[in-house]
């Protein structure tokens, strides 16, 4: 059924909408993947974050005329799938790439982050972020080591002191 100027203007709005809260977005091509492949995948995206969206190119490229995913134009082509990172800028990336090793027929075409174009074949710049949990706990360990090697030299600097007091 053929859209109507209204619906193509909502949609054109949505997805608007949808980038200029967005992270991140990946681009991809589900060509060829079930209905059922395709459901668990939009349920993991919203358990994650992401929103999903599959949208005509041409209105695609209107949606994201004057924002920072503009770079994204010459990647659309053939059916299009928008992933839009809503809370981390590695969960669309994460997310795809996981559902493209289950789905041979499954393609990630590009992504984009902060206004840059990331080519597909460079996927592991935005999946392998870690998330803001991952990121403190690595923070937390490395101020735990920190902490501990400078307990460690007080700690033997005491055994010094004492160790000099007693031989004098």
């Amino acid at each position: 059924m053929a859209l109507g100027l209204e619906g193509k203007k909502a949609i054109v709005a949505e997805v608007s909408e949808a980038a200029s809260a967005a992270l991140s977005v990946v681009v991809a091509d589900s060509r060829g993947v079930t209905v059922d492949a395709m459901t668990e995948l939009r349920k993991q995206a919203r358990e994650n974050g992401v929103q999903l969206r599959v949208v005509r190119n041409t209105l695609a490229r209107r949606a994201l005329a004057g924002t920072s995913y503009e770079c994204l134009n010459e990647s659309f082509v053939g059916p299009t799938l928008l992933a839009f990172s809503m809370e981390h800028p590695g969960a669309g990336a994460r997310l795809l790439k996981e559902f493209a090793k289950k789905q041979e027929k499954f393609d990630v075409k590009a992504l984009a982050y902060d206004g840059e174009l990331i080519p597909a074949e460079q996927i592991d710049r935005l999946a392998a972020l870690p998330t803001r949990d991952e990121a403190l706990a690595k923070l937390l360990s490395v101020m735990k080591e920190a902490s501990a090697g400078k307990l460690a030299r007080v700690l033997a600097a005491l055994r010094d002191k004492k160790q000099s007091e007693e031989a004098a």
